[in-house]
């Protein structure tokens, strides 16, 4: 027998191996399921698709998704995962039974992604309500709205599916609009809306942002008794800068920071702008950023055609090394503006919460990272339940990391870093005296963070 030469060691490999959980980690997925009530809401809303004498109830089957989907996966037989352990995960569906339910959920697609929505805005109100003062909705007013952020991204299709059709950057795929609530500097943040369009949808078509608004203002009514008002700030980039969307968001009384288009009308008159105009920009930390400034332009516009109470404020900057100014851009700086209806505050504060929607194309890419990143099923109603899915799956992440790891750094950590930290780790399953019993690897680096929050979530009520 010769010496291996491996840096590793040489171990004999076999599947003979029994009572071991892959993916135990997840447990803490199903925790917050149960605390929050997503489970129960899902099984109570997802009756009426449950055929009679079936063995697997819906809504069980919906959240088996959402939990696959959560730890790692991109399509409907990565249920998989979790099938191969009933100790941890119960009884998973078949593969056939999942495709069928979801296509009997696709054929009243209407019906059940209301069904499915009813059950989401009730576990978010018992997660919000369980977080107390660290819930996205505490304390939240017209001076510390809660921030509702909108944007749209592409996604492709590489094979023929519903509705797929060309995009405006010369692909091919579906053109999704989606509504985060952004947690802020504290967190990360959780979907309330994607609506799945063909991949022709315009950017900037209103009545698409109106469908979305809406939306996701009936999944936040249910956590707080919200009355649409100025306690709520819908934010979006230049693609919601329309007289019919502003109007609409003037008429429901919401707050709002959305992106303004310039032009070169607009920037000759910034041209004229008196240097006392100017106030310096904020970092990202609220500190002076050099280089760069804001001035309103409120009182210089002819803004009539525009909704009462509309501000519009400019930002210039110098450009980045090796950026391309565009024909609207002036003296060598960039520039850009924004409008919003809020009357207090300072203008580099106002430029800098703006700014701040940045985030939302962090929460698309998590989004992506959870199952948005290819729509598997040819149907195009087929894959808005899939898109529903996604939902649940990036809101079990997000309650988790709100009720489980407040106060850590797991807080603010994306699905791919809590996969390999957290969902990841193995673990051993006995049975004692009628118990069943995980037992966690001990050398997971992330093992005492893992136990510390399945703690704090045994230490919430269990819902009603």
């Amino acid at each position: 027998m010769s010496k291996s030469t491996s840096p590793y060691p040489s171990v004999s490999v076999d599947g003979s191996g029994t009572g071991v959980v892959s993916h135990a980690g997840a447990v803490v997925l199903l925790r917050t399921a149960h605390k929050t009530g997503l489970t129960s809401a899902l099984s109570q809303a997802l009756a009426p698709w449950r055929a009679p004498m079936a063995t697997h109830d819906p809504g069980k089957i919906i959240a088996d998704l959402a939990v696959a989907v959560a730890i790692g996966g991109d399509c409907l037989a990565d249920i998989n995962q979790v099938r191969t352990d009933p100790g941890v995960f119960g009884p998973v569906a078949s593969d056939p039974t999942v495709s069928r339910l979801i296509s009997t959920l696709a054929a009243d697609a209407t019906t059940a992604l209301a069904a499915i929505n009813t059950a989401r805005a009730a576990a978010r109100a018992t997660a919000w309500s369980a977080a107390g003062e660290g819930a996205p909705d505490h304390g939240r007013d017209a001076r510390a709205p809660l921030i509702i952020d909108l944007d749209a991204t592409l996604v492709t299709a590489h094979s023929e599916k519903q509705q797929a059709t060309a995009t405006w950057k010369k692909g091919f795929g579906f053109h999704p609009l989606c509504a985060f609530v952004d947690h802020q500097g504290e967190g990360t943040g959780e979907p309330l809306a994607i609506e799945l369009r063909p991949g022709n949808a315009g950017s900037n078509t209103a009545a698409d942002h109106i469908t979305v608004v809406e939306q996701a203002l009936t999944q936040i009514r249910g956590t707080g008794g919200y009355r649409v008002g100025k306690s709520v700030l819908i934010r979006t980039d230049s693609a919601g800068g329309t007289h019919d969307f502003l109007d609409y968001l003037t008429r429901r009384r919401l707050s709002y920071s959305v992106g303004f288009g310039l032009t070169e009308t607009i920037a000759t008159v910034i041209d004229r702008l008196q240097p006392a105009a100017w106030t310096p920009a904020y970092d990202s930390d609220g500190t002076e950023r050099d280089g760069a400034w804001v001035a309103e332009l409120t009182g210089v516009l002819d803004l009539s055609g525009w909704p009462d109470g509309i501000r519009v404020i400019v930002r210039k900057e110098h450009p980045h090394p090796g950026a391309q100014l565009r024909y609207t851009d002036s003296d060598g700086m960039r520039l850009t503006a924004f409008a919003t209806n809020t009357t207090t505050g300072q203008l580099a504060a106002l430029e800098l919460r703006h700014r701040r929607r940045a985030r939302c194309e962090d929460r698309i890419r998590n989004a992506k990272d959870c199952g948005l990143t290819n729509l598997p099923l040819h149907g195009f109603d087929q894959n808005r339940i899939w898109c529903a899915i996604v939902m649940l799956a990036c809101e079990l992440i997000a309650w988790t990391q709100l009720l489980g790891f407040d106060g850590t750094t797991a807080r603010r950590w994306e699905p791919k870093k809590l996969r390999l930290h957290l969902f990841s780790i193995a673990a051993k399953i006995t049975r004692h005296a009628r118990r069943t019993r995980l037992k966690l690897a001990t050398h997971a680096p992330g093992r005492h963070l893992l136990l510390a929050a399945l703690t704090r979530l045994d230490t919430l009520p269990n819902p009603r």
